[in-house]
């Protein structure tokens, strides 16, 4: 029996198929306007690149925004489980791993057996997620891998203060049409320095210490990643395919399921 991991977020959906313990095939689509739609699609792409036939006898387990709403699931998860679960099957010694997602930021907490033992989380604003990140990079006409390359060039990080994200896409424009402008790279830096304070806080509010992790699409973000490491003075953990923690995580609940006699 397959065990198939289904994270359901705002902006995409992450499958992944698993067979006593060996990761198969993972998938990644677009979050549609039905949570069971877009459950179907990524979790069929991620079967078919696994070899499965039309209908494999499998136990799925959801998690994410619209976990809750696919009827074909086994169980429905919460998210901070299943990043705790996915992020030890990568390296059982990480202690807690930072999701930065599109609408959201969270800190979980895990003891030496993948358990959560506390977490906080960041969603009342967009500042310090994916989508702020992404509006930065719009507004200044970078990609994220420039922004990276920039950043690196800054001599100090430009003041930006605005815990909402529409104060602080203010500031950073205020910054661009200054006379002199503020270089770019202290721009970047400076918004790379606003998500960091944030997790920073989360991390001190949980007593994150060493031994850290960082998964989302934003981990790919090797600038904010080198930002983050200064902020909290030590290496992070960033897994391949950093995307996918979440859907691996269920994907391992979902093989536990199977081992207790799951049908």
């Amino acid at each position: 029996m397959l065990a198939v991991g289904i994270d359901i977020g705002s902006l995409t959906t992450k499958a992944v198929v698993m067979n006593e313990g060996q990761l198969l095939a993972s998938e990644v689509s677009n979050t549609l306007d039905e949570a069971e739609t877009s459950a179907l699609v990524a979790m069929t792409g991620a079967l078919e690149k696994a070899g499965a036939d039309d209908s494999p006898e499998k136990c799925v387990i959801t998690t994410g925004a619209g976990g809750k709403a696919v009827s074909f699931a086994n169980r429905t998860k919460a998210i901070t489980t299943c990043l705790a679960r996915g992020i030890s099957w990568h390296d059982p010694a990480i202690r807690a791993v930072i999701d930065i997602g599109a609408e959201s930021s969270t800190v979980v907490k895990i003891n030496d057996r993948g358990r959560v033992t506390d977490w906080a989380n960041h969603d009342k604003c967009a500042a310090g997620t994916g989508i702020f990140l992404q509006q930065m990079a719009k507004l200044m006409k970078l990609s994220f891998e420039e922004m990276s390359e920039l950043s690196r060039n800054a001599k100090k990080g430009a003041e930006i203060t605005g815990t909402c994200a529409v104060f602080a896409e203010s500031e950073v424009i205020s910054h661009v049409h200054r006379v002199p402008p503020t270089p770019m790279p202290d721009i970047i830096l400076g918004i790379y320095l606003s998500v960091s304070s944030r997790i920073k806080t989360m991390c001190k509010r949980i007593g994150a210490g060493e031994n850290l992790a960082v998964s989302g699409g934003v981990a790919l973000n090797t600038g904010l990643v080198e930002t983050l490491e200064n902020e909290l003075g030590q290496r992070i953990f960033v897994p391949k395919d950093p995307v996918f923690v979440a859907a691996l995580g269920a994907a391992v609940l979902a093989e536990e399921e199977i081992q207790k006699g799951i049908q």
